[in-house]
């Protein structure tokens, strides 16, 4: 496994691994609430590891539309804002937070036509507080049994269809309707009578989780509906009931995937232009740019309001491109610190990006969670854009639900202890007699580089470097130093642990270097963390390094890593700097800064021994 993130979630940010410290508790905990340790989501063999410190009994469920994998874990306390690790392949994301109160949530989310047989995961419970989850290879979606079926008299060959639809969307511009595979050839045509449009979408077939009705009363059309017009070869007829009094509408592929249907005439350069006609008119400065000071989700989720320094000019529309909703903002710029907001497991926004696109023009690209509509878009005032979210169907809330598959859950032997496993590969040294015995603990190491800074700065070598320098400088003061890893390998959690307590150290030291987004390099300093026992020995090493390189004093702080409320002798995680700050990041490169700081970790850990001045 990976090592774990330490920091709260504005610092340090891990692919896979997540631990908690009381003091970034969000929720009010129940009284004998666990905690998620850690976590870890192996794309390779598609199997998802969890721990928590007490036992828990999950439950799960697989629903569709997009097809996921949901786990809850009651009386879990995350005790951390949410967070979502993407990968590549038929596994899109591996989502986690916080589902209510009583209760974490893992969201194991498939790209967008694939599924997989709920009877075929399987959970194993190693103890009540470690558990594996097995999932099967993801196979594409199979159509609609009743679409792909060959028609009476067929041989059934040359049925086979291209293009599956997934879902509709409808915008304040159109419609949107997602699908997978190849580009379709599109038919529309208007009734005689003007009240339907239709749209045959060729060699396409229908997914079986898409809702097939669609009340829509917006744009002068009433309802969607989709249907199987044939079988053989497979087409797919979307029916807009529309006012006939509306304007015909044009239909096109995407180069991202999908089908955009827009009503003819009115369509601006990124869609239609969708400020309401009576809306009063920004008044703008010549040649003054509006900044963008934060897009933030607001009332309960249910907008996504966009501000800025001065009036704003917008268009919106469906990004051919991306696949997003997007919103231009011209004669406008991104401020310097501006940031989306943190998105929730049940937020009802996936994933939103800003990018300044050109000099003069500012682009936010939106995309909805699955059964969240763009539903209107509009100024409150003219330097605020508010986007309308809405669902248009019953998310997820609890589970049971019964519209998706039950996934069965063992229950596990109960323990009041995880399991202690043996580690023959670890050579641990006997003592020598009277000497006092100093673990030093690189953090990270082989496929799991740990914190990637400026320049591609990779903590797993720095933190290595300092902790053979640290450990040769102890051997030399008469002190028996013990290295937990002393190459480029990987090393779980536990066997960190194991080796401390197995040599009955005096003392454990791990060393981190720290990381923050790289648009934060003005954030630099040394933070050292201890759990009860360690505080002395985390200020008197503290204090060693702040005299001995003059890095920023960033403090010493509590917490309830891993390592250190695991082992039983005083220990504290020395983080030595941020990989992604300007003036840390340059020091940590140097092979002599790094001899400083060994040198200063060293005479801190002598002191506290009574070895040193």
């Amino acid at each position: 496994m990976p090592s774990f993130l330490r920091r709260r979630d504005t610092v340090k940010h891990f692919p896979h691994f997540l631990l908690t410290a009381t003091s970034l508790l969000l929720l009010a905990a129940p009284a004998h609430a666990s905690r998620l340790e850690s976590w870890r989501f192996d794309s390779n063999s598609n199997q998802l590891e969890f721990i928590t410190d007490e036992d828990v009994q999950p439950k799960a469920q697989l629903i569709s539309d997009p097809t996921r994998l949901v786990i809850d874990l009651p009386g879990v306390i995350l005790g951390r804002p949410a967070s979502t690790q993407s990968y590549s392949g038929a596994i899109r994301s591996v989502r986690l937070g916080q589902f209510d109160r009583g209760a974490a949530r893992l969201v194991v989310e498939l790209a967008p036509g694939y599924t997989i047989d709920p009877n075929q995961v399987r959970f194993r419970g190693v103890t009540a507080r470690q558990w594996t989850v097995q999932l099967p290879i993801p196979q594409l979606a199979a159509a609609d049994t009743a679409a792909t079926a060959p028609s009476s008299g067929s041989s059934g060959g040359g049925n086979q269809a291209a293009t599956q639809i997934q879902g509709v969307q409808v915008t304040p511009d159109g419609i949107f309707v997602r699908t997978n595979g190849g580009s379709p050839a599109l038919d529309v045509r208007r009734s005689s009578d003007r009240g339907q449009i239709t749209v045959d979408v060729q060699s396409a077939t229908i997914a079986l989780a898409t809702p097939r009705d669609l009340l829509v009363n917006r744009l002068g059309v009433n309802r969607i509906t989709l249907s199987q017009l044939q079988a053989s070869p497979p087409v797919v007829r979307m029916t807009l009931s529309v006012d006939r009094a509306s304007p015909d509408w044009q239909a096109t592929t995407s180069s991202a995937g999908g089908v955009v249907l827009l009503p003819s005439g009115n369509v601006a350069a990124g869609g239609i232009e969708s400020r309401p006609s009576d809306a009063p008119a920004p008044v703008y400065r010549p040649g003054a740019l509006a900044t963008i000071e934060s897009v933030s989700l607001e009332n309960n989720d249910t907008q996504l309001v966009v501000r800025a320094n001065q009036p704003l000019k917008y268009t919106t529309g469906w990004d051919r491109t991306t696949g997003a909703y997007r919103v231009t903002v011209d004669a406008a710029q991104l401020a310097k610190n501006v940031r989306g907001p943190q998105l929730e497991v049940s937020s009802p926004v996936l994933k939103l990006r800003l990018r300044q696109e050109t000099a003069n023009t500012a682009v936010i690209l939106i995309t909805p969670a699955s059964g969240v509509l763009i539903s209107d878009t509009n100024q409150p005032n003219q330097q605020t854009l508010a986007l309308q979210l809405q669902r248009n169907r019953s998310p997820v809330a609890s589970l049971p639900n019964p519209s998706a598959a039950s996934i069965p859950v063992p229950t596990p032997p109960r323990t009041t202890a995880p399991p202690q496993p043996s580690y023959p590969d670890l050579n641990i040294p006997k003592a020598t007699n009277g000497r006092p015995v100093v673990v030093i603990d690189p953090g990270h190491g082989g496929p799991d580089p740990g914190a990637i800074g400026i320049g591609g700065l990779q903590e797993k070598g720095i933190v290595l470097d300092i902790g053979q320098k640290v450990a040769a400088i102890l051997e030399q003061q008469g002190v028996q130093a013990v290295i937990t890893r002393n190459d480029d390998r990987d090393l779980d959690l536990e066997p960190r642990v194991q080796l401390a307590e197995r040599l009955n150290a005096t003392v454990f030291v791990s060393i981190h270097a720290n990381a923050i987004s790289l648009s934060r390099q003005d954030i630099s300093g040394l933070e050292t963390y201890y759990h009860q026992s360690g505080l002395n020995l985390a200020r008197i090493i503290h204090q060693s390094v702040l005299e001995g390189t003059g890095v920023k004093d960033r403090n010493v702080r509590s917490s309830r890593f891993y390592v250190l409320r695991k082992t039983s002798m005083p220990s504290v995680l020395v983080e030595v700097g941020f990989v992604t700050g300007r003036d840390d990041a340059a020091k940590l490169s140097d092979a002599g800064y790094r001899n400083q700081m060994a040198q200063a970790i060293a005479r801190g850990i002598l002191r506290y021994l009574g070895r040193s001045s």
